[in-house]
């Protein structure tokens, strides 16, 4: 028995074990989740989207009511508010991408009357020459109306600090905890985007697509894998001793064709190819 299944702890086979059990434990624990997860976030959007298309502004502060408040379960409802701008907080968020082209997104406070102060993306405005902030139409003055959609916070990327170039402060990302931290003006959790034709509206920046991507088929795909990997592993330890068998069966055969021979005085058959490459390099054990 353990000439047969000795190979198996031989160190190319332990490797294999090794290398085949951190495959399925990603693949069950990192990969399958990550999309998966990423298949709920956007199943969850999709549908605040389409909610949002069919419901009624609603003001701000049902949403807002506290200046600490956030509404992650009414993102993209539109909502109205009235207030003023605070153009000393403009913020811009560079590096962003609308409709496949380059853009800074404008950020600013909002002081809602009767209420908090809010975030508000103004909309996009083009870089030029090449990545160069263009003048932007400041904020009307004064009391204002708008209509725009309630918007998750962004999350911080790493190593991307916030920085100030030509008397302008720029962000990676639309967080309003950072942004409050920057310009000494507390904001809510959540923001506003406007929704086109608003006061102070630039580059209105379009809803997402209703497309719930390839994340669901992409996280069963990494489930399939982390399955079929020790499956794999266990069909090569079948072809292995299938080839061990037969090379066994054929060297016993060869043996007492061999001892048939002797019995009978007949001259030794010549060796095969296969036969003289074992002798010169050791048979399979």
């Amino acid at each position: 028995m353990w000439r047969r299944w000795g190979f198996l702890l031989r160190p190319q086979w332990l490797a294999l074990y090794v290398v085949v059990i951190a495959f399925a434990y990603l693949c069950f624990t990192v990969l399958a989740p990550w999309q998966l997860g990423k298949n709920t976030s956007t199943s969850r959007e999709n549908a605040q989207i389409a909610r949002s298309l069919e419901a009624d502004p609603v003001p701000v502060t049902t949403a807002l009511p506290q200046q600490d408040s956030a509404a992650p379960e009414e993102q993209w409802q539109q909502v109205t508010a009235t207030g003023r701008f605070l153009p000393e907080g403009q913020v811009l968020a560079r590096l962003r991408v609308i409709e496949a082209d380059p853009a800074f997104e404008v950020l600013v406070p909002f002081a809602v009357e009767d209420g908090p102060t809010v975030l508000v993306n103004r909309g996009y405005v083009r870089p030029v020459a090449g990545s160069q902030v263009p003048a932007i139409e400041p904020p009307p003055a004064g009391t204002v109306t708008i209509t725009a959609r309630l918007r998750d916070p962004e999350p911080v990327p790493p190593g991307k600090d916030p920085f100030s170039a030509d008397g302008i402060q720029q962000v990676y990302s639309i967080n309003t905890d950072q942004i409050s931290n920057l310009t000494g003006i507390p904001l809510t959790g959540s923001y506003l985007q406007l929704v086109d034709g608003q006061p102070g509206g630039l580059g209105a920046i379009p809803l997402p697509r209703l497309d719930a991507g390839p994340f669901l088929s992409y996280g069963i795909q990494w489930i399939a894998f982390g399955i079929i990997a020790p499956i794999g592993v266990g069909y090569f330890v079948y072809s292995e001793l299938q080839v061990r068998r037969r090379e066994k069966a054929a060297a016993t055969a060869a043996t007492e064709a061999a001892s048939a021979r002797d019995a009978a005085g007949e001259p030794a058959a010549p060796l095969t190819a296969e036969e003289k490459l074992a002798d010169r390099y050791g048979r399979r054990r």
